[in-house]
């Protein structure tokens, strides 16, 4: 299987990244030469790779990482970089390759002191593959000053080093930053492509497989989670509900309430599986005492590994809030298509009953004040609004319409 199977629905950046790939073959000739490289190479430093939520940044990246790094002998050939199989790109896709490192971060945000410690590896030659390839999947939680310290290493990069950096839109990165970077925008893929790498990839029955892309609308991760977890099926059937619970003030607060709730308990059962390890792992490295007494000086170490368990917990936490707001635009959305007698398929069939008696109850109007309501609650979250203050308002708003 090619490295470019994942990246479903992007053939006009797989032609373009297939091409940059083919050009960095030149690039090291010329380097290991000491030849200047062509000016028409289509190979650079520096790449940002934008598109929306479930567009595939991630994926996309990290098959370009392991185009670089292909060793295949068929490339020699005219052979398309990225075969799949060789050490090169195996070892990139699961993530073991040396010289390809991944950075993904669970936190809030992206700060400098990491930032640093990215850029010093910038500057070194690759340890044994082909290139020094750095992914930053969240290029848009750097801090001012972590993106100020970034931009430093990507005006003046190292011969063989490149970095590849995602984020949602070129907002979100800084103008300095995103305009040394050669840029590539990435689409929604379409809904039969997602179902169909479901049924192909992971074996998911066509049904199910269908169900769960139309339900969000070509997010891969997320339809293959509602695929496969029932947990996840669970959590979205509720939130469908909520339009129908908002129709007294006390069922707007109760609602609230209880979106919150779940979103803290997802954060919690997350912390469950990973706070006492890392917390006991640190305890062993630190050298703990048998009876759990810490040596001295220590406790600035744990209190460090305390505030970041917190951050993380509280990322969690919007990260779900989020997801359920998503589902909820897409209701609304459905409405709004039943009610202007629109012919797009829509994303919620399954609860088409709640579907028509919304839209029989309202109109066009209401539901897009509605809509606005949801995108202003994801808003307030981002500027660290109280969640439940959030929400609340939200319901109050979805209530008035």
């Amino acid at each position: 299987m090619a490295v470019w199977d994942d990246m479903v629905g992007q053939e006009r950046v797989q032609t373009q990244l297939c091409a940059a790939a083919r050009d960095a073959d030149t690039h090291v000739t010329a380097h290991a030469q000491g030849a200047p490289v062509p000016a028409a190479s289509k190979m650079t430093h520096a790449w940002l790779f934008t598109g929306p939520p479930g567009s595939g940044r991630a994926t996309a990246a990290r098959a370009f990482a392991a185009a670089l790094q292909c060793t295949s002998p068929d490339r020699a050939l005219g052979g398309v970089p990225g075969c799949g199989f060789c050490d090169g790109c195996h070892t990139t896709l699961v993530g073991t390759h040396a010289d390809v490192e991944v950075i993904r971060t669970d936190l809030l945000s992206i700060g400098v002191k990491e930032t640093r410690e990215l850029v010093r590896r910038a500057q070194l030659s690759p340890a044994g593959g082909r290139w020094q390839v750095i992914i930053m999947e969240d290029a848009d939680r750097l801090t001012e000053g972590a993106g100020n310290v970034l931009l430093k290493a990507v005006e003046e990069p190292a011969p063989r080093t490149v970095w590849l950096l995602c984020a949602p839109s070129l907002e979100d990165v800084l103008p300095t930053i995103r305009s040394r970077c050669r840029h590539l925008t990435l689409r929604t893929p379409p809904v039969a492509a997602v179902a169909d790498v479901l049924i192909r990839r992971d074996g998911i029955e066509p049904e199910v497989a269908a169900a769960a892309a139309r339900a969000t609308q070509g997010h891969i991760g997320r339809a293959r989670r509602l695929a496969t977890d029932e947990r996840a099926r669970a959590r979205r059937a509720t939130v469908l509900k909520l339009p129908l619970r908002v129709e007294d003030i006390g069922g707007c607060l109760k609602a609230a309430q209880e979106l919150v709730d779940a979103a803290a308990e997802d954060a919690k059962e997350m912390a469950e599986e990973v706070d006492v390890k890392e917390t006991e792992d640190l305890k062993a490295a630190l050298g703990a005492s048998a009876t759990g007494r810490m040596p001295r000086g220590t406790a600035g170490a744990m209190k460090e590994l305390e505030d970041r368990q917190k951050r993380r917990k509280t990322r969690t936490q919007r990260d779900s809030l989020d997801l359920a707001l998503t589902d909820l635009t897409g209701f609304y959305r459905d409405v709004l298509a039943l009610q202007l007698g629109s012919q797009v398929p829509l994303a919620n069939e399954d609860v088409r009953d709640a579907l028509d008696r919304i839209a029989r109850g309202s109109t066009p109007e209401g539901t897009l004040r509605r809509i606005e309501a949801v995108v202003a609650c994801r808003d307030a979250l981002d500027r660290n609004v109280a969640p439940l203050l959030a929400v609340e308002a939200m319901t109050m708003a979805l209530r008035a319409g």
